[in-house]
């Protein structure tokens, strides 16, 4: 079969597992905050707090942010549901802003129509997430100015792009946003086989996000509220949760940092490759804005209504049929039974419906041979035959 997504692990990946294994600190050592220092390194950010999934990473942004119960989150309805969960976790309510035709992206005109509107009857949000599908950088600047404007706080779910860039500047590097989370899944371009991180250029921010993943607990005396009892002295501050990465996750994630660049590469290759492949088939191709560089976690097409005779999910089924691993990214989540019942409805946001109702994703991985991408647009034509 041809997976849609698949890890790659080296030898070195391997020999940094296995010298873990070897030593002294296999939950959270020495090899975390290394991992840390080299991620903000590469991103150009002051400040890297890594946990255990991109959805705990999310979860804490949002407390570090101060998202609570009296607030709202905004985030895109074409996304993974954890980008619209971490507001729940807080408490808060939820609410989309619906995607970019082209890039697939949070519109950035459709933000600023509901900004107004929300602005005219005091519902501004507290927290905006733009997602960066696929591994597209999103409009930042722009969202950024109207975080400016309206006094909202910007949330990044990049956890698609580590090693994309915008305009020559890497993702992560928090200039037009208060935090950026990535995803180290295995699927993604770089793994710790589960992990994420929080991206800021906020040390208080920072701070925070530290203390919560590790229960809120601090063994800071600057920060303690009573006087340190002896040397063992630790206090809890608030009520935090054990999203900590382990030293053994820490330690694949630097060894795949090294190739970061050479697999953001490889993915550009395979998906211009796909570009010609494709190009004479009644499909849309992923479209990148100009100025940025795609990580190409995904390579997704749509159907083009007008002009293809199958519907999805008979191009679905014809390429499953050919152990072609093909998935949708993503089905709505405004109309996940979850967010129904909070009063969601088809109808509301229809480029992400349209969008879902004709997008298929396309297997794409450093390791995909010419010979594999060949067998999946052969499938693919025949499919649309």
């Amino acid at each position: 079969m041809i997976p849609y997504g698949h890890h790659q692990i080296t030898e070195a990946d391997i020999d940094a597992v296995v010298a873990i294994l070897r030593s002294d600190c296999l939950t959270q050592g020495p090899t975390v905050p290394r991992f840390e220092c080299a991620v903000a390194a590469c991103c150009g950010a002051r400040h890297a707090i890594a946990v255990n999934s991109a959805t705990s990473a999310l979860h804490l942004a949002c407390l570090g942010l101060g998202l609570g119960p009296d607030d709202v989150l905004w985030t895109v309805p074409n996304t993974f549901v954890a980008s619209a969960n971490c507001a729940r976790y807080c408490g808060a309510g939820v609410d989309f802003v619906d995607i970019d035709a082209d890039t697939w992206n949070m519109d950035v005109h459709a933000l600023r129509a509901k900004l107004v509107a929300a602005r005219r009857d005091g519902q501004l949000p507290t927290v905006v997430v733009p997602v960066h599908f696929g591994g597209q950088p999103t409009d930042q600047e722009e969202i950024w100015d109207l975080a400016r404007q309206f006094g909202f706080k910007v949330l990044e779910d990049a956890s698609h792009s580590i090693g994309a860039s915008r305009n020559g500047e890497r993702v992560g590097s928090c200039r037009w946003s208060d935090a950026v989370v990535f995803s180290f899944h295995p699927v993604k371009t770089i793994t710790t086989g589960e992990g994420g991180m929080v991206m800021t250029n906020d040390e208080e921010l920072a701070w925070r996000v530290a203390t919560l993943r590790s229960h809120g607990i601090t063994r800071d005396a600057v920060r303690m509220q009573c006087p340190p009892e002896g040397p063992w002295h630790y206090e809890q501050l608030e009520l935090g949760y054990n999203y900590r990465m382990t030293d053994l996750a820490a330690a694949l994630g630097l060894s795949q940092l090294e190739r970061l660049d050479e697999r953001v590469a490889c993915r550009n290759a395979l998906a211009r490759r796909y570009d010609g492949l494709l190009s004479a088939l009644p499909v849309a191709l992923p479209s990148i804005r100009r100025g940025n560089t795609s990580a190409f976690h995904l390579y997704v097409i749509r159907l083009r209504p007008n002009a293809a005779q199958r519907t999805q999910r008979d191009v679905f089924e014809a390429l499953r049929h050919r152990d072609i691993g093909t998935t949708l990214h993503y089905r709505p989540v405004h109309l996940q039974p979850y967010y129904r019942k909070l009063g969601f409805t088809p109808g509301m946001y229809s480029q992400a419906e349209a969008y879902a109702r004709e997008a298929i994703t396309l297997p794409l991985y450093p390791a995909l041979t010419e010979s594999d991408q060949d067998t999946v647009v052969e499938a693919v034509r025949e499919a649309l035959a």
